[in-house]
């Protein structure tokens, strides 16, 4: 395996997960991580039911094979002081919504030089806990820099935190979180993203719907279970309304605040 760089606030932050996800008592279960590559660049295309995945995926990625993912987050994340310069530090992107060619050209510079890219290609913590619509960022950064996309499914790790639901401090105890690394999906040049994109949000849920078939607790009646399988979670019609509403009153109090000033 090729030695990488010293990267101390790197390593320090993977110490400092893997000290809290040990103090949790979380029981990990992984399938697939072979198919991360050990060396070369590729897109993690990655589940997200709750604020906690990119840390649980890179404690997975980590413990396998000791790669580092850089990860692709929202501008407003990086623009919190002391949060913002952690994530510069360790070299993640930062993604302004509104104008992300830049984010989007630094993604395929690192993708090229054998970086391992974490993206969230839902744009965006999923309240139904099923996977939705996918933007088409991933399909286009692998086939511009010539890398595989790795589909990653995580389930168990949105009860740890999540949007809409307080999850409270010992409810965190020895929750299991299931892996999947799924088989690397090729993507060349002249294929069309959106068809790429489709294809990877069905792959996606078929890895969701076996890790919710084998997870060893029984979600019936449970906040964190989707509607469809028996929990009371949001269905995708009404998460989406609700994203939809919140969107809105942000766009709203951004328009106010503007005005004002």
């Amino acid at each position: 395996m090729t030695r990488r760089p010293s990267d101390p606030i790197y390593s320090t932050a993977i110490v400092a997960g893997r000290a809290l996800f040990g103090f949790w008592g979380l029981k990990r279960s992984v399938t697939g991580a072979e198919h991360v590559p050990t060396t070369g660049g590729a897109v993690l295309a990655m589940t997200h039911f709750g604020y906690f995945e990119f840390a649980l995926v890179e404690w997975a990625t980590w413990l396998a094979n000791r790669r580092r993912i850089r990860f692709m987050g929202k501008q407003s994340v990086f623009d919190k002081p002391i949060v913002g310069s952690m994530l510069r530090s360790m070299k993640h992107i930062p993604v302004d919504m509104k104008a992300g060619a830049a984010a989007y050209a630094k993604a395929v510079t690192a993708l090229r030089d054998g970086e391992l890219l974490g993206v969230f290609p839902e744009a965006g913590v999923s309240a139904s806990f099923t996977v939705r619509q996918l933007k088409t960022g991933a399909a286009r950064l692998a086939a511009e820099a010539g890398v595989p996309i790795i589909p990653v499914a995580v389930w168990g790790g949105h009860r740890l935190m999540t949007k809409g639901h307080k999850v409270r401090f010992f409810e965190r105890f020895g929750v299991p979180v299931s892996f999947a690394f799924g088989e690397p999906i090729a993507v060349t040049t002249d294929e069309d993203p959106h068809a790429v994109t489709e294809r990877l949000r069905a792959t996606l849920q078929r890895m969701v719907d076996r890790l919710q078939a084998e997870y060893p607790v029984d979600g019936t009646g449970k906040w964190w279970q989707p509607r469809s399988l028996g929990g009371t979670a949001p269905t995708p019609e009404a998460a989406a309304a609700a994203d939809a509403a919140r969107d809105a009153a942000r766009e709203a109090a951004r328009a106010a605040r503007r005005e004002q000033s």
